[in-house]
């Protein structure tokens, strides 16, 4: 992408070897992440962005080495408090695109308040999950999203806690745009990152991510590109909900129930769902996102991309206004007015 600036009127091209930090990356061979990194090193250039007006925030864990791995600013911030420092940053300096980078550990644990509040507030930030199902840092616990019954270091007998749903979780939040992509399908999980990218709002993306030391092929049985056709449907706005090898399979609604049917029989394209990503009543994203293998095709891409305002556009509109109407604020003069005393 060509910019007007280095200061000198010359016209600069980025790339991704532009967002490539010289820091040495430091996660385990073969492990998701990387894939997602070499995805957000190829979008960002495409967003006609300076490189300088991008920060990258994270909290602990695995995926929360991110920042060092872009070449652009960035904040390492402590286990489940980056959405709130995001907020931080993007309400202070409202042209910077802010990112924060999370996992199933630390953004639903210890940090599901925190991102709750920052989906819900719609605060202009763009939010990826890097969903492993486990917690890969400390070596293998359950996490929030971990599978029922599933044995880890932590339940050795099997957990007997329900795994969160990350999509399920931002639709309630009322998240303007939520989506799902897969670290493997690098095309997909592009087009996904560079939509959120461009979004006006808060944008979640959850990416399914293989820990290949502690949870390898949590994905496999639906996302392998084997089986991936029969076993996961790409949700397209304005299109049916059409999967399978043959494309022979959909999704229909049966009253306020999604089923799977077979085209043929009677059975056309015109009986299948057709996904709005814009509508603003969430219910249908809601069952969307309730769909899970096997006895669903489990669904990637867009849930919902809807505008309203944001939340640093109104709190930055009301200081604003506070100056037009009383001034430009003098700290000295407001620590010196009303109930003050002085202590001999």
């Amino acid at each position: 992408m060509t910019l007007g600036g280095n200061g000198q009127g010359t016209v600069v091209k980025l790339t991704k070897r532009d967002f490539v930090s010289d820091q040495e990356v430091r996660w385990c061979p073969g492990c998701g992440d990387y894939a997602i990194l070499a995805q957000m090193q190829k979008v960002l250039p495409e967003l006609g962005i300076p490189r300088e007006k991008f920060v990258f925030v994270s909290g602990i864990g695995c995926s929360s080495r991110f920042p060092y791995y872009m070449n652009t600013y960035g904040f390492h911030g402590i286990h489940g408090r980056a959405p709130a420092i995001a907020t931080g940053i993007k309400v202070c300096n409202p042209d910077l695109s802010v990112w924060v980078v999370t996992g199933d550990g630390d953004g639903l644990s210890i940090g599901g308040n925190h991102l709750l509040h920052a989906m819900r507030r719609n605060v202009d930030i763009k939010i990826v999950l890097f969903n492993n199902r486990i917690y890969g840092l400390t070596k293998g616990q359950y996490s929030p999203t971990s599978e029922f019954g599933k044995k880890t270091k932590s339940s050795p007998m099997g957990t007997v806690e329900m795994p969160v749903n990350p999509i399920c979780l931002a639709l309630a939040a009322e998240a303007t745009f939520v989506a799902r992509s897969v670290d493997r399908h690098t095309d997909h999980l592009a087009y996904v990152l560079e939509r959120a990218a461009r979004h006006k709002g808060v944008a979640f993306v959850e990416v399914f991510q293989n820990c290949n030391i502690f949870n390898d092929g949590a994905f496999e049985p639906f996302a392998d590109r084997s089986v991936k056709d029969d076993r996961m449907v790409v949700l397209e706005h304005g299109k049916p909900l059409i999967f399978g090898k043959n494309r022979d399979k959909g999704i229909r609604l049966n009253g306020t129930t999604l089923e799977v049917v077979t085209l043929g029989d009677g059975i056309t394209e015109s009986d299948l769902l057709v996904h709005d990503e814009k509508r603003p009543d969430p219910a249908i994203a809601f069952l969307l996102a309730r769909m899970d293998y096997p006895e669903y095709p489990v669904p990637v891409g867009v849930f919902r991309a809807v505008e309203k305002p944001t939340y640093d556009e109104l709190v930055n509109a009301q200081i604003e206004a506070a100056i037009a109407e009383r001034g430009q604020g003098d700290l000295e003069k407001l620590l010196r007015s009303g109930d003050i005393w002085v202590i001999e």
